[in-house]
């Protein structure tokens, strides 16, 4: 707020924020300072309030992908900066992350009108400040990406790096949270049996799976290249009401290119000094002892190993053979294999297909 009084940054939720204090931070989500996370009400809506406050100080690739100096100070673009040289440093940003594509110059018009907080018709040297900051974080890169997508959660405001997203009710795929001093008690083994006991009913199940596949459809080979999920846990996940899917936390969901580039000289022994997130391997070539930059498994495989026992527990009878069958066809997929891209798509329709004609006829569809 001292930044926003002072005119360093400026966007659409700051007034709100800082001003007329109509949004206000509940409860604390989040288990890591230097990224905070919240239940949020503004007015009569309730949102998820983001913000990652300290910078990391080196790449620390158990933690959070993004190294922060510069956006700490909000010191780009600097005073004087025209739109167009603005909309430049946005299209090289892009270009870096996320490879040569043809349709960035859309993408830096997207991200234009949504840095205009106030809807005036014009990015203010503020507004370009903070749409800089958020632009160095990679999920909010990608919710802005996939905004007219049904499983990403809608941005409903920023100011600074600090961005509101819509509340969603679940935030596991299981269904069921506990207050975290709880959490460090409970083996890990119980833990996972309670998850299976509170799971909601079969068709529901199935129809959060389905939305995760969808999801896994949007970001594999989309209009801005390749995003690859290197966090595919339960906590990542939620849902509606409806039990529709919804992303609850894509910092680990990185485009392909930038991976590779993160990847590609780290020193290695064997194949475990080669993973990145908890999820996305790539091989350590003994003669160079650096990582390749070919992640293993696609998403899809890394989905349906979460979802297997997810969805074989309590699945009808006169599916179940064919449903497990597909879902070790999916978990056994490689990025490397010659058909990898029509296999994808078969597998990935066959379980969709599988799963919707169970439940269509029902009211959970």
């Amino acid at each position: 707020c001292d930044k926003y009084k002072t005119g360093v940054i400026d966007g659409s939720a700051c007034s709100s924020l800082c001003a007329k204090e109509t949004l206000y931070f509940g409860k604390c989500l989040s288990t890591k300072p230097n990224n905070q996370m919240y239940l949020g009400i503004w007015g009569n809506l309730q949102g998820v309030i983001k913000c990652q406050m300290e910078e990391a100080a080196q790449l620390d690739f158990g933690t959070d992908p993004e190294p922060r100096k510069e956006i700490v100070l909000f010191d780009k673009p600097t005073r004087g900066t025209t739109v167009e040289k603005f909309k430049e440093m946005v299209y090289g940003l892009f270009k870096a992350k996320l490879g040569e594509q043809g349709n960035l110059s859309e993408l830096v018009n997207l991200i234009l009108s949504f840095a205009d907080g106030n809807k005036d018709g014009r990015v203010s040297l503020p507004e370009a400040k903070s749409a800089w900051a958020l632009l160095q974080l990679d999920e909010f890169l990608l919710m802005v990406i996939l905004q007219d997508k049904e499983h990403t959660p809608k941005l409903m405001g920023f100011c600074g790096d600090l961005y509101v997203t819509e509340r969603v009710e679940y935030t596991s795929l299981y269904g069921i949270s506990l207050p975290w001093i709880i959490e460090l008690f409970i083996p890990a083994g119980f833990r996972r049996s309670m998850d299976q006991w509170f799971t909601p009913s079969w068709p529901r199940k199935a129809k959060i799976a389905i939305g995760l596949l969808e999801f896994v459809e949007d970001i594999f080979h989309g209009p801005y290249g390749n995003f690859l999920m290197c966090d595919t846990s339960a906590k990542n996940l939620g849902y509606n009401d409806k039990y529709d899917l919804k992303m609850m936390d894509m910092r680990k969901v990185v485009p392909e290119m930038n991976l590779k580039e993160i990847i590609k000289d780290r020193q290695c022994e064997s194949d475990l000094d080669c993973i990145y997130g908890t999820d996305c391997r790539t091989l350590c070539d003994q003669s160079k002892m650096r990582c390749t930059t070919e992640v293993i498994q696609p998403n899809l495989a890394k989905a349906c190993q979460l979802l297997k026992d997810y969805l074989l527990r309590g699945a009808p009878s006169d599916i179940h053979e064919e449903l497990e069958k597909q879902l070790y066809l999916c978990i056994a997929l490689k990025v490397t294999a010659s058909q990898m891209e029509m296999e994808h798509s078969l597998i990935l329709n066959n379980l969709k297909t599988l799963l919707w004609k169970k439940i269509s006829h029902t009211n959970d569809s």
